[in-house]
């Protein structure tokens, strides 16, 4: 028997009232383009999820993106990269129990943006990594669930390893281990693991009540 997922939210007019607000002051992160579909494939088994809004501004300001752009070890920069960009974070619900998290992020590309999006688990470990969006002769490639696997077990931690400002991964990581499988799009491999460790610090910030450790 198939069970319908059901978005929980707040009441209506209180949820339309705070994405309007902030979609006027700011770009909007990424959302998915079919929730209940991709819930349901990323976390078999839920019954529903709730959406948040959040932003760096509402939460910190300056202050906390400077703390953010050091844990990433690079600046943020362009539309998507704002102090105010609106965030849309997904808790993902099996009855009541609260079973993981998903959410995407826009990452500058070769050719255009491209999506980040990571499910995880309670702890804010990675159980499935895809683009949403990715323009680029190599797509299909990149998209090949083989190259997403490679990043299932990985946590913000693993993620230390790289360094996005000089595009250098640490020899001998776990992060080292990860094969590009289309040579010819270093760079947006490249963006694909910026875009990954930027996910997994606003989960850490917004999700999982680590901002204090930034």
């Amino acid at each position: 028997m198939r069970t319908r997922l059901r978005a929980l939210r707040a009441p209506a007019a209180l949820v339309l009232g705070a994405v309007l607000a902030l979609r006027l002051l700011a770009a909007v992160g990424c959302e998915l383009n079919d929730p209940d579909r991709d819930v349901r494939r990323l976390f078999p088994g839920a019954t529903g999820f709730k959406t948040e809004y959040v932003s760096v501004a509402r939460r910190g300001g300056e202050p906390l993106l400077r703390r953010i752009e050091a844990k990433l070890g690079d600046s943020f920069r362009g539309l998507y990269e704002t102090v105010d960009v609106s965030y849309t974070m997904y808790r993902i619900y099996k009855g009541t129990d609260l079973i993981g998290y998903i959410h995407g992020v826009n990452q500058k590309g070769r050719y255009g943006g491209i999506q980040v999006f990571l499910a995880l688990d309670l702890k804010g470990v990675i159980k499935a990594f895809y683009f949403q969006k990715l323009t680029n002769q190599a797509a299909g490639l990149l998209r090949d669930p083989a190259f997403g696997r490679q990043f299932i077990g990985l946590t913000l931690a693993d993620f230390e390893a790289y360094n996005p400002a000089a595009g250098t991964i640490k020899p001998g990581s776990r992060l080292a281990a990860i094969k590009n499988p289309a040579p010819d799009a270093e760079d947006d491999f490249k963006a694909a693991l910026r875009g990954t460790k930027k996910n997994l610090i606003l989960c850490d910030v917004f999700l999982l009540g680590r901002a204090d450790s930034l």
